[in-house]
């Protein structure tokens, strides 16, 4: 290498390592100037802030570990990163990201037993065995289980139909809802989100179905949808780093005229949606009003007047208008926030029966499950 050459080289390098420099200095200036986040959006999570320095904390490390998490949190222009990373591994041929597996222009959630299967399996044979009304058992399969075929090759996830046999085989005192069967019959519909875990309405009203069948009745017609938002971003948007696939849609359908829930604990009555969440990033919670541990439906146009009992997770929130349009009354009872006896609440109640209800996913790693044998 000639004299000039080895001196443009050492220029070259030079100019690189300024820019660098300067690029590391920007970052550290706008960590300066820019005031930090309290939530992201994108990831639906409340972002952690500086931590509290104590001499303590410092030589126990969790002032350290603090500081990074912090750091990461407020780090300038973070979701832009986080994107393009994930882009570039899926340009690699990557396919799972923070437990979401990539299926094309969707995203599924891979299923794993958290170590409560078996436990909460045999809580729901002891809710059979105390409760003095009849109990139903819907667990649905989510779409990892229905749409396995959509998986990445080799893709590991959770067997929900071998659990959903072996809960059915130990829990003889309990009712079935064939839910599974039901959304497998439909599989190529779109009955789940793209970008999200949970189920369109088109899923719940087969659940709804289901449940119905399961009464030895015959479920109403699903009747119009009409499309609400066209710009959903679900949780598995979030959680992925998977930003570049189009948005979902929510469809609602009609409700019995005058039906109406109440938020017991926050002491208000309103209409079985929250219009205002479709402004929000959480739309999913325009059904009922989002997670809460105790809503009331009353429903005064409804085909029957029993009452029900419903211990759910967040799926229930698009199946109750469904449930609506045959029960007078219905109690959804969200065990994660209202710890108590579920056969104890059923008979305080005058509840006519109970129907479980949850995703097999959020099932298999529910600690709260233990109330349904209390």
């Amino acid at each position: 290498m000639d004299e000039r050459t080895l001196s443009l080289s050492r220029a070259a390098q030079a100019v690189t390592a300024a820019v660098f420099c300067l690029f590391l200095a920007g970052l550290g200036l706008a960590h300066v100037l820019l005031p930090d986040r309290t939530f992201s959006p994108m990831e639906n999570r409340n972002l952690s802030q500086m931590p509290a320095f104590s001499w303590r904390a410092l030589a126990e490390g969790d002032y350290t570990a603090a500081l990074e998490t912090y750091l990461a949190d407020q780090f300038p222009g973070r979701d832009g990163w986080m994107g393009m990373k994930t882009r570039y591994e899926a340009l690699l041929g990557k396919r799972e990201f923070h437990g979401v597996y990539l299926c094309g222009d969707r995203l599924i959630s891979k299923v794993e037993d958290a170590g409560r299967a078996e436990s909460n399996m045999d809580y729901l044979r002891r809710l059979g065995e105390k409760a003095e009304t009849p109990v139903y058992l819907g667990l649905i399969p989510t779409a990892a289980e229905i749409w396995r075929d959509r998986l990445p090759e080799g893709a590991e996830s959770f067997d929900q139909r071998a659990y959903l046999e072996r809960v059915r085989a130990a829990c003889p005192g309990l009712e079935w809802v064939d839910i599974g069967g039901a959304l497998a019959e439909h599989a190529g519909e779109e009955i789940y989100y793209r970008t999200d875990h949970h189920w369109t309405s088109l899923g719940a009203y087969w659940g709804y179905a289901a449940f119905m069948e399961a009464l030895g009745e015959t479920p109403e017609p699903l009747g119009a949808g009409r499309t609400v938002s066209e710009d959903f971003y679900g949780t598995l948007y979030s959680s992925s780093g998977v930003h570049w696939l189009a948005p979902d849609a929510i469809e609602r359908y009609e409700a019995p005229e005058g039906a109406a829930v109440e938020d017991v604990y926050a002491g208000e009555t309103r209409g079985l949606y929250a219009d205002r969440f479709l402004e929000e990033k959480d739309k999913y919670a325009s059904f009922l009003g989002g997670n809460a541990p105790l809503y009331i439906i009353r429903s005064p146009e409804a085909a029957g007047d029993e009452k029900l009992l419903v211990v759910r997770d967040s799926y229930s929130d698009s199946l109750a208008p469904f449930l609506s349009r045959r029960f007078a009354e219905i109690h959804l009872l969200d065990l994660r926030y209202y710890r108590t006896s579920v056969a104890q609440y059923a008979k305080d109640n005058g509840m006519d029966m109970i129907l479980v209800c949850y995703s097999v996913e959020n099932f298999v790693k529910d600690a709260d499950a233990v109330f349904l044998a209390q």
